[in-house]
């Protein structure tokens, strides 16, 4: 968070929501010099979180305790300074609801005591902007009705996404170049006015011929790929391609794959992870239980398998259509079916895998878009040796609703990781379910 032109040599006062504190527990030291206040509601409401096994509340947890390191009287009483060149955190007590909010918004909730608060803070500070920092769309547009200034946590937020969206790159090139490629498998780059990211995917297009290629930073050449067939399964499409070569490159740990529904990006995962199996541990296959429809998985009948049943169905999905590549008694058929029973492949909400050890698994995290940038933070700094992490989802069909398509972990991890030794990003663009699918996804 930075100061704005507008009040430069004026710090400011930031006003945190829960929900931030819940995003990232490390929040109150991203501000600079600027303060920050606690509303004592957040403190309320964050000891609701304090139990359970989901990112909430480990951030919830984590919060109390660094809170706790550096209390004192005077966190209730102008502040405790947080570091060298930083501003001081204090906890703002409740204040009695302004009429005009009372007027405005009837019920005594969380959010509005927030609002107040931060209200009365801005009085307090008349010479210095006051922000109220919130993940909650809907309580910064309110505290904007009342003239206070609001604005979402932006520090894990990705500034440019056009890398993401993009299609597949073109470069273009004579046939007779597009021929020595195919006869050497590489072609120097060092010739090219663009420049390209390591790993970065791409079609050589020649008037008549064209290659599929990749980066290679290195060596400074293109090297080229082959359309790899992964447990029956073949691309159908040029970034299906290149999506396969990245799931099955020994020197590629960690990939990306993005894309609308139906591209197939959990389908090549599944594929590349089954036609590899001997070489890893295990196989791990987990998604995030995001429920829908503002409803807890408690609303659902039946015992906990019966409860996330559903939200893990689409992995099962993916896998019974692997296998009706083959007949039933096929050695692959069978395999598939004793690699479940044995549970060497495990498909598994998220929350269920944390705290395991990650050494020589191949573990593939669907719907990745719903996760935070810290929760994606966590999962690959728990890579042993031997491990290959591949994360996937659509980041413009997010769940969670304090994540968007610039702060959502999926588009954090694809542009911090652009460009590293380890790391490859595809994004898929073209449907492969079917021509309604396709239509579907584009029109509706």
């Amino acid at each position: 968070m930075k100061k704005s032109s507008t009040t430069k040599g004026v710090s400011k006062v930031f006003v945190l929501d829960t929900n931030v504190i819940l995003h990232d527990h490390s929040c109150i030291r991203n501000f600079q010099d600027n303060d920050v206040v606690l509303p004592i509601t957040v403190l309320e409401e964050l000891d609701k979180f304090k139990k359970g096994n989901e990112e909430i509340n480990y951030n919830a947890r984590e919060f109390a305790r660094e809170l706790d390191k550096i209390s004192g009287d005077n966190l209730f009483n102008g502040g405790i300074p947080l570091g060298k060149n930083m501003g001081k955190l204090r906890v703002e007590l409740g204040q009695k609801m302004p009429e005009r909010v009372q007027l405005s918004l009837y019920d005594d909730i969380p959010d509005n005591r927030i609002l107040s608060i931060a209200l009365y803070v801005k009085e307090q500070h008349p010479d210095r902007p006051v922000i109220l920092i919130s993940k909650d769309i809907n309580l910064r547009l309110k505290a904007k009705a009342f003239g206070l200034l609001a604005q979402d946590y932006l520090t894990d937020k990705v500034a440019d996404i056009d890398i993401l969206k993009k299609d597949v790159e073109e470069v273009p090139l004579g046939d007779d170049m597009v021929e020595a490629f195919y006869k050497n498998n590489e072609l120097p780059a060092n010739k090219m006015k663009q420049a390209f990211f390591h790993n970065e995917y791409m079609i050589l297009r020649g008037n008549t011929k064209s290659a599929l290629a990749y980066f290679d930073k290195p060596s400074g050449a293109f090297k080229r790929i082959e359309k790899h067939r992964a447990y029956g399964i073949e691309p159908r499409n040029s970034e299906q391609a290149f999506s396969l070569d990245a799931l099955l490159r020994k020197d590629v740990q960690l990939v990306a794959l993005t894309g609308k529904a139906g591209t197939g990006k959990t389908l090549l995962a599944l594929a590349a992870a089954l036609a590899q199996e001997k070489e890893y541990d295990q196989i791990l296959v987990a998604r995030p239980v995001v429920p829908l429809s503002n409803k807890d998985i408690g609303f659902l009948p039946g015992d906990v398998e019966s409860k996330i049943g559903p939200y893990m169905q689409p992995l099962y999905d993916n896998i019974n259509f692997i296998k009706t590549r083959y007949k039933n008694t096929n050695r692959e058929y069978m395999r598939i079916e004793e690699i479940l029973k044995s549970e060497k492949l495990v498909i598994t909400p998220l929350a269920y895998i944390r705290g395991r050890s990650l050494t020589n698994v191949y573990f593939i995290i669907d719907e990745a878009q719903n996760l935070t940038p810290h929760e994606i933070k966590t999962i690959i700094t728990r890579a042993g040796e031997g491990t290959k992490l591949v994360f996937t989802g659509d980041i413009f069909q997010i769940d969670q609703p304090y994540l968007d398509i610039k702060s959502n972990g999926l588009t954090y991890l694809s542009d911090k990781m652009l460009g590293q030794e380890l790391f490859a990003h595809v994004n898929l663009v073209k449907g492969e379910r079917s021509m309604l699918a396709e239509l579907a996804s584009n029109l509706l």
